[in-house]
């Protein structure tokens, strides 16, 4: 079973391949992925690897974290699980989420409602 590392403050020149390659000197790497900002096509500054087992993956942690890369220091520490649930607002199946009864049309105010 793999084990899910997140790498946080990285430059935004690393690249998917540069972040595996770093990884790789600890042991076998299934998957290295840097988050892009859909909008800009930039680096996020931050990414996961995953590594192939508990052991190598803590030896990764263990030897990367706090190493400077391009001047910053990354945090390299285990990935926390997705949290079920949280939303961020905007759409959802239920509706737009972030509903206030008190704002919108039809309740008075500025722009109608009622009189």
């Amino acid at each position: 079973m793999t084990t899910k590392i997140y790498v946080g403050n990285l430059p935004y020149s690393v690249t998917d391949s540069s972040l595996e390659s770093n990884f790789a000197e600890f042991g076998n790497v299934a998957s290295a992925k840097v988050m892009m900002d859909r909008e800009t096509g930039r680096s996020k500054g931050f990414g996961f690897v995953e590594m192939a087992s508990a052991e190598v993956a803590q030896a990764a942690i263990t030897g990367l974290h706090g190493m400077s890369v391009d001047g910053r220091s990354i945090v390299v520490n285990l990935a926390r699980p997705r949290e079920e649930g949280r939303s961020s607002g905007g759409y959802s199946p239920q509706g737009y989420a972030g509903k206030r009864s008190d704002v919108g049309y039809g309740n008075g105010g500025h722009g109608g409602g009622r009189y």
